[in-house]
């Protein structure tokens, strides 16, 4: 067990090393210098959902230290070398199946935040789907969450507000608007039960 971490912090820790590096370690050397000059904001984000994800790491049923690596590579489809489609979730997941990165970690990537609702408005569904298959476990409900409770600047802030500030920022209309208007339901419910399992090992 990890220094500090109590029982339910130990469970089901990824032991994915390469050269000395942890799969966390190499996800955010990776993630840097991709967005942190190009989108400092994004970069300050993806930083928080990174701390965020650390902290989650060892609910039950999660797979730490994959959680934190996708948390920190979930948005590094908006590094602008990188775009392709203009859907982030599909152009940083093949830019990692590419360089050859975990199996399990790219189409948490995909799949990030419902992901799916916002392909079907953009007529990228099908791409989405057949090239990504969609996990539904409890280290993905934890990157859901991860990234639905930290706002653009990386401040912690309710699955609520979160929801309000997408649609303030966007506007009516807009794609990811329409998006997270189909995606509601499934992100309150990752969310939850997200909430759910830190509930059961703060008690």
């Amino acid at each position: 067990m990890r220094a500090g971490r109590t029982p339910c912090q130990a469970d089901e820790m990824d032991r994915d090393r390469v050269s000395g590096m942890t799969i966390q370690d190499q996800a955010r050397a990776l993630a840097e210098p991709k967005l942190a000059h190009a989108l400092p904001q994004r970069w300050r984000h993806v930083q928080a959902v990174g701390r965020k994800a650390e902290k989650l790491s060892g609910l039950p049923g999660v797979s730490g230290d994959l959680l934190i690596a996708a948390a920190w590579l979930h948005d590094i489809g908006y590094a602008p070398d990188l775009i392709k489609t203009g859907f982030h979730p599909l152009d940083g997941a093949r830019f990692l199946r590419n360089a050859d990165w975990n199996d399990r970690l790219v189409p948490l990537v995909a799949h990030h935040s419902c992901a799916v609702h916002e392909a079907y408005v953009r007529g990228l569904d099908h791409e989405l789907l057949v090239e990504f298959k969609q996990e539904r476990s409890a280290t993905y409900d934890a990157l859901v969450y991860c990234d639905l409770t930290t706002s653009p600047y990386g401040q912690t802030i309710t699955y609520i507000e979160r929801m309000a500030e997408i649609q303030r920022r966007y506007g009516s209309g807009h794609e990811v608007t329409r998006a997270v208007d189909l995606a509601r339901v499934d992100l309150a419910a990752c969310c939850q039960r997200t909430l759910s399992r830190m509930s059961t090992c703060a008690s």
